[in-house]
């Protein structure tokens, strides 16, 4: 399935005074002395988005949820910075505006970037594209991954933006305590998976920018051609190892057909889809990256899903409490269980070939 995300009236629980943010914007960005029109992008379990249509043009607000955070979550301030920071690089994003810091203008603080028009897949494959553009589509997945991890951060001015030595232990031991931070019943899979990973990492290499949610899902795709013309999503960036990004961009080929919003291709015959297997996906980024093949993928890949299995805990979570962004993440356990258990069949095949 693709399109553009469905903007629907602002959210109850997620309302603002529009008044007193048009105020505000109207001494810092064109179009916001005439009446403005905020709706709500639906979905999405980080950041509350709203789309803002006003005389001069469209932009995109993106802030903090409303009520008690888990700590280090919904980092709009750290979003912005590195938005800023590629702007004119290989990677597109969209151009970051203005960030206000003042809880007292809407509530929370809150940045404003460019509308960038076109489609967006909302799944990790992109099913509804035919077999060409989704090779393409691959391929430029690749190509902006890579452009991504050769950006010199440093020159950037991302110096302090993450630190670069030991980023895998202290990501392990970050979303450790994320999901303990997330817990509310027991599953004993994501206590193991922590204590595996912490005594399976592969030895760093040099730091590069990592995105930390790297998928077709927060990739604008332009209107009519397959290529990405933004990548989005930027809470979770930092300065760390590129093989996270990419393990998780390969989650792709761990989870199963499916409709429920994290389709993948799991047993899939991929003969004639446009689809490259992960072989080839993981080859065609090593290739542009002038780079071996890694060989220690894999637990890259089972740390991703450690983590996304935290992260939709907290989401979970959330939900229970009220809280969540998508009323659908009511439904989620299931999903984080499935992540655990699949991780952890992930790394009973890797202790057997050991």
């Amino acid at each position: 399935m693709s399109g553009m995300p469905e903007l629907v009236p602002v959210l109850d629980r997620h309302r603002f005074d529009e008044a007193a943010l048009a105020r505000h914007l109207a001494l810092h960005l064109p179009g916001f002395d005439d009446p403005i029109e905020v709706r709500q992008f639906q979905g999405g379990q980080s950041n509350p988005t709203f789309h803002i249509a006003t005389s001069a043009g469209d932009y995109v607000l993106r802030k903090k949820p409303p009520g008690k955070l888990l700590p280090r979550a919904h980092a709009i301030e750290r979003e912005y910075r590195i938005l800023r920071a590629l702007e004119g690089s290989e990677v597109p994003v969209p151009r970051a505006r203005i960030l206000v810091e003042d809880e007292r203008i809407i509530g929370t603080p809150f940045f404003v970037m460019d509308h960038v028009p076109g489609r967006v897949f909302f799944d990790r494959v992109p099913l509804a594209a035919p077999p060409a553009d989704r090779a393409a589509i691959f391929e430029d997945m690749a190509r902006v991954l890579a452009a991504l991890h050769k950006v010199d951060w440093r020159a950037a001015g991302l110096e302090g933006f993450g630190r670069p030595e030991g980023y895998m232990p202290r990501q392990v031991d970050l979303w450790v305590r994320q999901w303990q931070a997330a817990k509310v019943e027991e599953m004993p899979e994501m206590d193991r998976l922590g204590a595996w990973l912490a005594s399976h990492l592969p030895p760093d290499e040099p730091a590069t920018i990592a995105h930390g949610d790297y998928r077709l899902g927060n990739l604008i795709i332009h209107p009519t051609e397959p290529r990405i013309v933004a990548v989005l999503d930027w809470e979770l960036a930092t300065i760390g190892h590129p093989l996270a990004d990419l393990g998780y961009c390969c989650l792709t080929y761990h989870f199963d057909p499916g409709a429920d919003g994290v389709t993948g291709v799991a047993g899939m015959d991929l003969a004639g889809t446009g689809i490259p297997d992960e072989q080839a996906f993981v080859g065609r980024y090593s290739a542009l990256m002038g780079r071996t093949v890694p060989q220690a993928l894999d637990v890259f890949v089972v740390f991703s899903m450690f983590r996304l299995a935290s992260i939709v805990a907290g989401v979970w979570r959330r939900a229970l409490d009220g809280n969540a962004s998508d009323p659908r993440a009511i439904g989620y356990r299931h999903r984080y269980r499935d992540m655990a258990e699949r991780a952890w069949d992930i790394v009973r095949r890797i202790d057997r070939a050991a």
